[in-house]
C-alpha cells in the first residue's frame, strides 16, 4: 500500500503550486525492472532523450497518491485525464542539444494541465528546476502570457548570443532560477 509523504509550497511571484510526493509508488524497483524490458524510442517535442511506455497498471497503482495531490494541492477534484505518460531518460549529450533544449521548457499552456515527474534513478543527482524569464517576469507560460513571452524570448535570442551548449542549470542571462527540487528515488 502506498503511504505517500506529500509536501506542498508555492513558488515564485506568481505563487504556482508545487507538490513533492515521496513514496509515490509501492515498488519503484518493479517499475525499473519493467522499464528494462521496454523498447525506448527517441522522444518527441524537443525531449532530449528516449521514451517508452509505462506499465498498463501504473496509473491504478499511483491513483490514491495522485488523487490526494490533485485535490489537496491543486484543488482539482474532477477525474483526471492522462494526456501523456511514459518512461523518459535524458540521453542527449550537452554539446548536441538544440536551442529549444537549452532553454526552460513549457509543457503546455492549457489551463488545468499538471506535469508530474517520477524519479526512478536511485543514484540520481538530478532534479527539476523552475525559472522566471527576466525580461517579462513570466514564471508560468499560460495562454494569456504565451504570445508576449515567446515574442520577447525570440527577440532576445535573435539579438544576443545563444544559450551555452549545456542543459540549463542555475541562473542565465535570460532566466532566473526560482525553485529547485532534488530527485529522490
Amino acid at each position: 500500500m502506498i503511504r505517500p509523504a506529500i509536501s506542498a509550497r508555492q513558488i515564485g511571484t506568481q505563487a504556482q503550486p508545487l507538490a513533492i510526493v515521496d513514496n509515490f509508488h509501492p515498488d519503484p524497483d518493479a517499475l525499473r525492472a519493467f522499464a528494462a524490458t521496454q523498447a525506448f524510442e527517441p522522444g518527441r517535442n524537443h525531449y532530449p532523450g528516449l521514451r517508452a511506455a509505462l506499465p498498463p497498471d501504473y496509473l491504478a497503482e499511483v491513483g490514491p497518491a495522485l488523487a490526494a495531490v490533485l485535490s489537496g494541492v491543486f484543488y482539482h477534484n474532477a477525474a483526471a485525464a492522462l494526456i501523456d505518460a511514459s518512461y523518459a531518460m535524458v540521453t542527449t549529450p550537452a554539446d548536441r542539444l538544440t536551442l529549444a533544449q537549452r532553454l526552460p521548457h513549457v509543457d503546455a499552456v492549457d489551463p488545468g494541465r499538471i506535469a508530474l515527474v517520477h524519479y526512478l534513478s536511485p543514484e540520481s543527482r538530478d532534479g527539476t528546476a523552475f525559472y522566471r524569464h527576466r525580461a517579462t517576469g513570466t514564471e508560468t507560460v499560460d495562454a494569456a502570457r504565451a504570445a508576449d513571452y515567446y515574442a520577447r524570448l525570440n527577440a532576445e535570442l535573435a539579438q544576443g548570443a545563444p544559450p551555452a551548449r549545456s542543459y540549463i542549470a542555475g541562473p542565465t542571462p535570460l532566466f532566473e532560477q526560482i525553485a529547485q527540487v532534488e530527485a529522490r528515488y
